[in-house]
């Protein structure tokens, strides 16, 4: 199928030092122009993000420090790209809740206003999740081919549940997931802790905001601390465990940190 185009369109992709909009940066960059008469332009380059990459994030997209050492920074590519990207639609892969904001805070930043109110943007994503839902009803249908009478009622969701398990298993079951390393796992067992591993994230509290890094160290998920060892910040800051505790945060979360403290305290 060929796209029914006006004029081109780019599908682009930011690989970044992490997820925070305002103080992440763009280490990546890979943009694919379609043409109205088929032609197609591919550019990927290196970016130097100015800041340093966080190993949580070069373990994911496999980009370190060394490897952008040489590359040009935002603001030397900066024009070069708005010239690729003019007059251009926009297409990707959950584009509009990341990666177009933060290219232009990345633009911003360059005094270039990356206008994109007279564009067409399509996200593939967006599309994906409203054909094929993601509800209880729709993976009911979908896993056991049958139509969920009272839905949003607490008895017939909690058995439909159950019997979405039921058909993952058959449907699943043994299935093999390789990572980009050529790891295989087979994650989908009848086994109630293999199904736990792949379905939970590890977190030190129950809302998510502190988490564990690679290391096993205590992380703050959220705000001006995001990626930093609990800890280190309640040495360094000690007012920031009393402005949590008096904040709107929930109790577990309350209940970690102040047991995170409380080993600190043990420890001098």
């Amino acid at each position: 199928m060929k796209l029914n185009l006006k004029r081109p369109i780019v599908f682009f992709d930011l690989e970044t030092t992490g997820t925070d909009i305002c103080k992440d940066r763009i280490v990546e960059v890979s943009m694919l122009k379609i043409h109205p008469d088929g032609t197609e332009i591919l550019k990927t380059r290196r970016i130097h993000p100015t800041i340093p990459i966080p190993l949580e994030s070069s373990l994911i997209h496999r980009i370190y420090d060394e490897d952008i050492a040489d590359a040009p920074t935002f603001k030397q590519v900066a024009r070069e790209l708005e010239q690729f990207l003019k007059g251009c639609d926009l297409g990707g892969y959950n584009l509009l809740r990341f990666d177009i904001p933060l290219l232009a805070e990345e633009f911003l930043r360059c005094d270039i206003d990356f206008d994109i109110e007279n564009r067409n943007i399509v996200d593939a994503c967006k599309i994906f999740h409203m054909m094929e839902q993601r509800t209880l009803s729709a993976a009911y249908k979908f896993y056991c081919d049958k139509k969920l009478e009272n839905a949003h009622s607490a008895e017939a969701d909690t058995v439909a549940s159950y019997h979405i398990l039921m058909g993952q298993l058959d449907r699943y079951q043994n299935s093999v997931i390789e990572s980009s390393e050529g790891v295989k796992d087979y994650p989908i067992q009848n086994d109630m802790a293999v199904l736990h591993k792949f379905t939970v994230q590890k977190t030190a509290d129950l809302s998510g905001r502190i988490v564990y890094n690679t290391t096993g160290q205590e992380v703050f998920n959220f705000g001006k601390y995001k990626n930093v060892p609990v800890e280190e910040v309640l040495t360094k800051e000690p007012s920031y465990y009393d402005w949590m505790m008096k904040g709107d945060f929930p109790l577990h979360t309350k209940k970690v940190l102040t047991r995170i403290r409380l080993r600190k305290m043990q420890l001098l």
